[in-house]
């Protein structure tokens, strides 16, 4: 009797942890499902934030040229704040990364990529993290807001704004010793809705001095920009805040204050 006792226990034991497993395995794997689908809602989520961040916020771009030496170096990477002009004015002295106004960059190749490469850099685009159309913009620094007049170059080699001479040794690349912060003279008035644009590799950037010819006059559109580049994101190096150096032109503002 003792014996059929212990069996029937043993038995039951042997079931109830027959059971217990069983139950245990469809837990574990209903745990590794949930785990999956809220990594899954997490990627979407976050790859949403960025879309509308890149969207209405900020973009990267890299610098594909020498124009803007040496504040800004090839195959740099920056950042750039979208929310100007649309919400924050432009002010002279922003570097501002913006659409070809036409005929300013020569036709460009295109670039052929493996499926693979071309995926990752198309998933990059999309956070603003990767900028394939850099090679379709550019980005110089604004001298000259609608209505200024700007001219170059005084006695001193300097460029002025509205008869103030600017002081822009902060900034401006020249040749070993030159002095005139233009190799060309010139003296424009700028239109409505228009900005003026000069790169600070002055003897090394075709800005708006050397596209008279186009369609626009060499003028930039302000509906041509794309926004105000705010910091060098990489390399980590060369991780800095961009200056619009207000000091420069503080006296034209305080002109354009007296005017109003």
């Amino acid at each position: 009797m003792t014996d059929e006792v212990l069996a029937s226990r043993s038995d039951r034991r042997v079931s109830e942890s027959k059971r217990s497993r069983s139950k245990k395995a469809p837990s574990k794997k209903r745990s590794v499902l949930l785990f999956i689908r809220d990594l899954l809602i997490i990627f979407v989520v976050a790859l949403l934030i960025s879309f509308l961040i890149k969207t209405f916020l900020i973009r990267s771009f890299y610098i594909p040229s020498g124009s803007m030496e040496n504040t800004l170096q090839i195959n740099d990477r920056i950042i750039v704040n979208q929310l100007e002009p649309d919400l924050i004015p432009i002010t002279r002295g922003d570097v501002i990364v913006f659409k070809d106004p036409g005929g300013w960059l020569l036709p460009q190749a295109e670039i052929v990529q493996n499926p693979i490469v071309a995926g990752a850099d198309w998933l990059l685009s999309v956070v603003g993290l990767s900028a394939p159309d850099s090679n379709d913009h550019l980005i110089k620094r604004v001298i000259g807001l609608p209505g200024d007049h700007v001219v170059c170059c005084n006695a001193l080699g300097q460029m002025s704004v509205n008869d103030v001479p600017l002081n822009e040794s902060a900034y401006v690349l020249l040749p070993a010793g030159e002095t005139k912060v233009s190799a060309i003279d010139f003296d424009v008035t700028i239109p409505a809705d228009s900005l003026w644009m000069m790169g600070d590799n002055r003897y090394n950037s075709k800005d708006s001095r050397f596209n008279g010819e186009t369609a626009g006059k060499g003028y930039v559109p302000v509906d041509n920009v794309v926004g105000r580049a705010l910091v060098v994101s990489w390399p980590l190096s060369r991780w800095e805040w961009l200056d619009d150096y207000p000091d420069v032109f503080r006296e034209v503002e305080q002109t354009d204050t007296g005017a109003e």
